[in-house]
């Protein structure tokens, strides 16, 4: 269906160029919003509706509210056939859970509200509930609706009325506390997962499902390999690139990074790990993409980590140098909602070089003639599931390109929604029984089904905690799978 004049969205090829203007829109008054203010930068929304008499857009909350608005009532959000789109739907069947729904009661809430009291309408937690943030809706909705943004938008502002739970900080700050007192959190969440008594107080406590084990973190972080596979060949013939290794791979699957580091050196590369600019105020600490702070509505926290990845990468933007990332939803989120931060033209250059591992390696094979040397693997036909984010971007190609590197490699893709682990969704009490009831649509049945050493493939680390807890077997990441390929002999 083609959208009536006016009632479009402006062509995403625009988007960056938009979002780029660095502008800054947490103050009073900001964004046109009648005295409200916002968290995000919604300034890619301004000419919306323009002239559309149709177009609903509500009284109160500027771009935002235009955002909101660019809803055109397709109702694909209600489809339950093959794709990744509204899980939340796809498992009640209920309109009320699909994002034409949600869109409904920002609507009223804006509308209703005079200012940022509009968010702490009780329709919107209700609708809002069961949103996991997939992005599936910006990629199959014909109007690309943003509920991912909307929701941390939605969640900043509610935040400001209530405060901040100390769920969604103990949550939302992983980075730091991994980064500031990993013993400590290791400590007390393997003393958590061994003890019926303090999960159970875990749970009345701060609302963590007593029913499903917190990932723990590895006993040592990741560090930079001094030595790894090479073929015999001249050092680093492909010229230099970037390592970005997420707060997942670093502190609680660190053998993700060195396996991609092994890879990306046999293939010719030179390996540099990001690391944060000399000046920034925890050196030590890990660069982050900021989104669990993203979706868990802590937005000034996601700011600062948005501008710290940019502090570090400064000199490799201008250099145009490639940075490789391992999980998708923190890669892609630097490539995508960091536009929302108002953090200047920067984000856009940086966002050009920004690259999962397989996009990269895909790249490099069909335009500058990639060839590695690679070993078939034994075992029966595998199982791939893709993570939300590789979906919604378009990136499960380059996965199915990679994965043909490997000669006789053979697989089944599942066809499912979202796993519904979705970072901390699975871990919360109230959400428990429906993230596996997400999981159950289609991936737990196909992982379950799997001959015992079929190899299980998964990108995303929530992707493959839901997994083990819900089939008991573990899903590995590509990188590991192109490392245990690797043709090692002397050529």
């Amino acid at each position: 269906m083609e959208p009536a004049p006016g009632r479009h969205r402006p062509s995403r090829a625009l988007e960056p160029a938009l979002f780029a203007s660095g502008t800054h829109l947490a103050s009073p008054g900001a964004n046109g919003a009648r005295g409200m203010k916002t968290f995000l930068d919604w300034s890619a929304y301004d000419t919306y509706g323009i002239g559309d008499a149709y177009s609903g857009i509500p009284a109160t909350g500027g771009n935002y509210a235009k955002a909101v608005a660019v809803c055109m009532h397709s109702r694909d959000c209600r489809n339950t056939g093959k794709g990744v789109m509204c899980p939340s739907y796809r498992i009640t069947g209920d309109k009320d859970h699909s994002t034409e729904a949600r869109v409904a009661a920002f609507k009223a809430a804006l509308n209703d509200g005079t200012d940022a009291n509009a968010f702490a309408d009780p329709r919107l937690d209700a609708a809002m509930d069961l949103c996991v943030s997939c992005k599936a809706c910006k990629k199959e909705c014909p109007s690309a609706v943003d509920m991912t943004l909307i929701k941390t938008e939605y969640l900043a502002q509610r935040h400001e009325i209530k405060g901040v739970p100390r769920r969604t900080r103990l949550f939302g700050g992983v980075p730091e506390w991994t980064g500031r007192h990993r013993r400590l959190l290791r400590l007390a969440i393997m003393l958590r997962n061994r003890s019926r008594l303090l999960t159970q107080a875990a749970e009345k406590l701060l609302g963590i499902s007593a029913r499903r084990a917190i990932p723990e973190p590895a006993p040592r972080p990741y560090a930079e390999p001094s030595a790894v596979p090479t073929p015999a060949h001249a050092p680093a013939p492909r010229g230099e690139v970037i390592l970005f290794v997420d707060t997942f791979c670093h502190h609680f699957e660190p053998e993700v990074a060195e396996a991609a580091h092994a890879v990306l050196t046999h293939a010719g590369y030179s390996v540099r790990i990001a690391q944060p600019d000399p000046a920034d105020a925890e050196p030590d600490r890990p660069l982050c993409c900021g989104r669990t702070y993203l979706t868990t509505g802590m937005v000034e926290k996601a700011r600062g980590e948005g501008q710290r990845v940019l502090a570090a990468f400064r000199k490799e933007i201008a250099a145009q140098t490639p940075i490789i990332g391992l999980e998708p939803s923190c890669l892609l989120s630097l490539r995508d909602e960091l536009y929302s931060l108002g953090l200047g033209p920067e984000v856009g250059a940086l966002g050009k070089q920004l690259f999962l591992l397989e996009e990269f390696l895909a790249r490099e094979h069909q335009n500058k003639g990639l060839r590695m040397r690679l070993k078939p693997l034994p075992g029966p036909k595998a199982v791939l599931h893709g993570h939300c984010h590789q979906k919604a971007f378009g990136v499960m190609k380059a996965t199915r390109k990679v994965l043909g590197f490997i000669p006789g490699f053979s697989y089944d893709i599942v066809e499912t929604s979202c796993c519904g682990m979705a970072g901390s969704f699975g871990l919360e009490a109230e959400h428990y029984d429906a993230s596996m009831q997400m999981a159950e649509l289609a991936l737990l049945p196909a992982m379950r089904a799997a001959p015992q050493d079929a190899p299980l493939i998964a990108n995303g680390f929530s992707c493959r905690h839901q997994i083990e807890h819900g089939s008991g077997r573990k899903a590995r990441h590509i990188a590991l799978l192109l490392r245990d390929a690797l043709d090692l002999t002397p050529a």
